[in-house]
């Protein structure tokens, strides 16, 4: 099962016992979070998106730890006039380990092993056996071959001058 959640402005895929980082949420390591709204889900192949059913959609969270991201630097120019400013940034993040996906709405579809009968094997291997029926191209194309293996009739004289 995964859903997909809006959170600080992006939008997530997450699953069950997953870590993800997401920008800085206010909270210590080992705090339990709701995670950002729920926009879509997906349970056993079936896909929800009705909003009304997405309302109800939970997704629970523990802080890991509040961390930083790599650095990057901003660096600003103008040709020909001495102009230069070099700046970095570190953008602060908080990981966080998906614990739950509560979705109290429809019960999980459960598919029973298919069991496949002795008497449907038996009716398959027939059909199996069975020499398949000649389409209209392959009877004209047999009835071409026969007619150029005879080999043609002398003409008598008499149809000749």
């Amino acid at each position: 099962m995964y859903a997909i959640i809006i959170s600080g402005g992006r939008q997530y895929k997450i699953e069950e016992g997953e870590e993800v980082l997401f920008e800085k949420i206010k909270g210590n390591p080992g705090d339990k979070v709701d995670l950002g709204e729920v926009i879509f889900l997906s349970k056993n192949g079936d896909k929800v998106l009705e909003k009304e059913e997405l309302a109800n959609v939970k997704v629970k969270g523990e802080i890991v730890e509040q961390t930083k991201d790599d650095k990057i630097i901003v660096f600003k120019y103008k040709p020909k006039k001495g102009y230069r400013r070099k700046q970095g940034h570190r953008q602060h993040l908080t990981k966080i380990r998906v614990e739950d996906i509560n979705f109290p709405g429809k019960p999980a579809r459960k598919e029973a092993p298919k069991v496949v009968k002795e008497e449907e094997k038996k009716e398959k291997a027939k059909a199996a056996a069975k020499p398949k029926a000649k389409t209209k191209v392959e009877k004209e194309a047999t009835k071409t071959k026969k007619v150029s293996k005879e080999t043609p009739k002398k003409e008598e004289a008499s149809d000749k001058f």
